[in-house]
C-alpha cells in the first residue's frame, strides 16, 4: 500500500525558495540541519526576512505586519501570514515570545530611522534585529544548557558584519548604523580614520563571534550547521580586511568556493 503524501504547503515552498535566493550562506548551512527542524527554520527565516524587507523597502503595510506579530507574541490572534507561521512553529517548538516582541521593536527602530549615537545604542539595535533571531532559532534547535546570551551574541555578530559590509549601500540610502561617537572619534570619512573605525568594529564583531561559537556546544541539534553558518559569515570580516577596510568602495563578497571550503571543515556537503 502506497504511503499517503502530505498535502503541499505553499508557505513552506516560499520559505525554502526565499532562503535559497536571498540568504545563500544560510541556505548552505541549512542543508545539514536535522530534518526534524529544517523546515521550521526555513519558516522562521521567511518571517524575519519578509518583515525586514517590508521595513527596508518602505512597504505600505509594514507597520501593520509588525503589529500583527507583536500582538500574537503577546497572546493575540494569528492576524497575518507571519503570525500564522510563528504559531505553526510554536506548536512544535515553543518560541520565546519576549524575543519576538524585541524583534518588533527593532523593526520599529528602522521604521523611525532611530539615530545610533553610542556603542550601547548599536548593541541594542543589533540585539533587537538579529540577536533575537538567534534566540528564537536556538529555541527551535533546543538547548542542553542556558544558551540565550550566546545565541544572541552570534546574531549580533552577524548583524554587525552586515553593517560593515553594507556601509556604502546604507550610506547611499541616508542610513548610518555605526555610532556617531565612534565616527567622530576616528575622524569622520578619511581613509585612515575609516580603517581605525573598521578595525575597532571588526574586533567587536569578532568578540561576539567567539562567544556565539563557544555556545554552539549547548545546542541540542544542528550544531554543525550553526557552526558552519557562523564561520562562513565571519569570513566577510576577513574579506573586508583583505580589501583594505573599505578603501576600494566595493562591497565585500566571499566567493562560493571559499564558503564551501570553510564549511567543509564543519561537515557541510560541497555537492
Amino acid at each position: 500500500m502506497l504511503a499517503r503524501r502530505s498535502p503541499p504547503d505553499p508557505d513552506l515552498e516560499v520559505a525554502r525558495a526565499t532562503t535559497r535566493r536571498v540568504a545563500r550562506t544560510f541556505a548552505l548551512a541549512c542543508r545539514i540541519l536535522p530534518a526534524a527542524v529544517r523546515d521550521d527554520v526555513y519558516r522562521l527565516y521567511l518571517v524575519f526576512r519578509t518583515l525586514d524587507d517590508a521595513v527596508d523597502h518602505g512597504q505600505p503595510g509594514a507597520e501593520a505586519r509588525i503589529e500583527a506579530v507583536e500582538r500574537w507574541a503577546r497572546g493575540g490572534p494569528r492576524g497575518s501570514r507571519e503570525a500564522r507561521l510563528l504559531a505553526e512553529v510554536d506548536a512544535r517548538h515553543p518560541l520565546p515570545r519576549p524575543a519576538l516582541v524585541d524583534f518588533c521593536r527593532g523593526m520599529r527602530d528602522d521604521l523611525a530611522a532611530r539615530a545610533i549615537v553610542t556603542e550601547a545604542d548599536l548593541d541594542e539595535y543589533c540585539y533587537r534585529v538579529a540577536g533575537t533571531v538567534g534566540v528564537v532559532m536556538s529555541a527551535v534547535l533546543g538547548t542542553r544548557a542556558p544558551a540565550e546570551r550566546d545565541a544572541a551574541a552570534l546574531g549580533m555578530a552577524m548583524q554587525r558584519t552586515n553593517i560593515l559590509r553594507d556601509l556604502e549601500e546604507d550610506g547611499a540610502r541616508g542610513r548610518v548604523y555605526l555610532p556617531r561617537e565612534a565616527l567622530d572619534r576616528h575622524g569622520g570619512d578619511g581613509a585612515e580614520g575609516r580603517e581605525r573605525l573598521m578595525r575597532e568594529q571588526i574586533a567587536r564583531a569578532d568578540a561576539d563571534y567567539e562567544q556565539g561559537l563557544a555556545g554552539v556546544r549547548k545546542l541540542a541539534r544542528g550544531r554543525p550547521a550553526v557552526r558552519a553558518a557562523a564561520v562562513m559569515y565571519r569570513e566577510i570580516l576577513r574579506k573586508i580586511e583583505r580589501d583594505g577596510y573599505g578603501r576600494s568602495g566595493r562591497r565585500a563578497v566571499v566567493s562560493r568556493r571559499r564558503k564551501l571550503a570553510l564549511a567543509a571543515r564543519h561537515g557541510l556537503p560541497t555537492r
